[in-house]
């Protein structure tokens, strides 16, 4: 895994000042670390019971609402 990170295509900056990791880079990562990142290419596998099945709704919802 590269060292650096570049602003776009690791990572962009949302509109409330937070760093968000983009799922390319956490796919190059390879593994899912229980946090709940917004873009998780791992479907929450680490997030423990009962916030993943949150996160995964609501992934549902958002996907539903595109």
């Amino acid at each position: 895994m590269k060292q650096t990170w570049t602003e776009g295509e690791d990572y962009y900056v949302d509109g409330n000042g937070r760093v968000v990791l983009t799922a390319a880079w956490l796919q190059a990562r390879g593994y899912c670390c229980g946090n709940g990142c917004r873009h998780c290419p791992y479907a929450y596998e680490a997030v423990p019971e009962p916030g993943r099945s949150r996160l995964l709704e609501k992934r549902g919802n958002l996907n539903a609402d595109n």
